[in-house]
């Protein structure tokens, strides 16, 4: 790790592996101080199985117990189980992505639930957490906030965790996040080497303050995380961008052929911002097509299947989002 990475690393990251480790009141204490409204967002397609207990265990201790959560908001991409109906009963407000600025039209995918999800929040500070979690993960909040409370200079926080992984019955301590090592970390380390620090740049559990990310586009497949971790270096800088460690992450693992789409989605990504332009910020990648080869019995059969990234734009470029808030005024 070059050095400045590595000087980033030890004094930006901070540990949050459990609620004893968190000073609770003083977040309280800081959240009040600062005038601020939190927002807590889970993308969800199709977790009927597991985004109840989520939902129930988040509403609970942090609306309910203790106030540091404004709203629990679940964005509901497409879902043809009972996902929206349990995370209502849970306690969250559902939306669905569809609904969300109608005038931009819906396209598939995480990252637009999650840019979509910047209009359908009240929050200056917004935490962000996938929906497929296993384990629990009651600590993520208020450790994803600490840094953001603690220090106005701190705009984008990344969790990192340890991923056990689950192999034929068999559970490894560690293992999981196979994209992360072979794809993305080798690219990152090669293109941003001052990211370097990042443990988990894939990571689905980060928190920012609504002001810088409405300033970056999303991306709307697998590559979100790391366009917005790329970004928001070029907005903040390397100084307002925090580490937290979380402890351990568990959730469903996917098959091998999934993980190479979502391997080329992020090759996409990062390809698109390696060759930006100064003058071309925003400018999406060439199209382009993962071919992936399954075995039939008597021989190989390809797949190809596009793995071009499609973004949305900076929010404060949207007008209709724009007149939203200026409505709300």
């Amino acid at each position: 790790m070059r050095p400045d990475a590595r000087a980033w690393f030890e004094n930006r990251t901070t540990s949050a592996t459990s609620l004893a480790e968190i000073d609770v009141p003083a977040l309280l204490a800081a959240k009040r101080r600062g005038g601020h409204a939190v927002s807590v967002v889970l993308p969800a397609r199709n977790e009927a199985a597991t985004v109840g207990g989520l939902v129930t265990d988040l509403v609970q201790r942090w609306v309910r117990d203790v106030p540091l959560v404004d709203e629990v908001v679940v964005m509901d991409s497409d879902s043809t189980d009972d996902t929206a109906a349990i995370a209502r009963a849970a306690g969250a407000v559902v939306v669905a992505t569809a609904d969300v600025l109608p005038g931009q039209g819906t396209r598939p995918g995480k990252g637009e639930a999650l840019w979509k999800s910047l209009a359908a929040t009240t929050g200056d500070l917004v935490v962000f957490m996938d929906s497929d979690l296993l384990n629990d993960v009651s600590h993520y909040v208020p450790g994803l906030l600490s840094p953001l409370l603690a220090d106005t200079r701190v705009s984008y926080v990344k969790g990192c965790y340890t991923r056990p992984l689950s192999v034929d019955g068999q559970v490894r301590a560690a293992g999981g996040g196979r994209v992360t090592e072979l794809t993305a970390r080798p690219l990152i380390n090669a293109l941003w080497p001052e990211l370097a620090g990042f443990v988990q740049p894939l990571g689905g559990e980060y928190a920012g303050r609504r002001s810088a990310l409405e300033q970056v586009p999303f991306v709307s497949g697998y590559g979100v995380e790391v366009g917005l971790l790329v970004d928001l270096l070029q907005v903040c800088g390397l100084p307002g961008l925090a580490q937290v460690d979380l402890g351990t992450r568990v959730h469903s693992h996917q098959t091998d052929e999934a993980l190479g789409v979502m391997a080329g989605q992020i090759v996409s990504t990062v390809l698109a911002r390696a060759a930006r332009g100064s003058t071309d910020r925003h400018r999406v990648s060439p199209g382009g097509l993962l071919t992936q080869f399954a075995h039939d019995g008597e021989g190989f059969v390809p797949t190809s299947i596009p793995v071009a990234v499609d973004q949305r734009p900076p929010m404060v470029a949207v007008a209709e989002y724009v007149d939203r808030l200026r409505a709300a005024v």
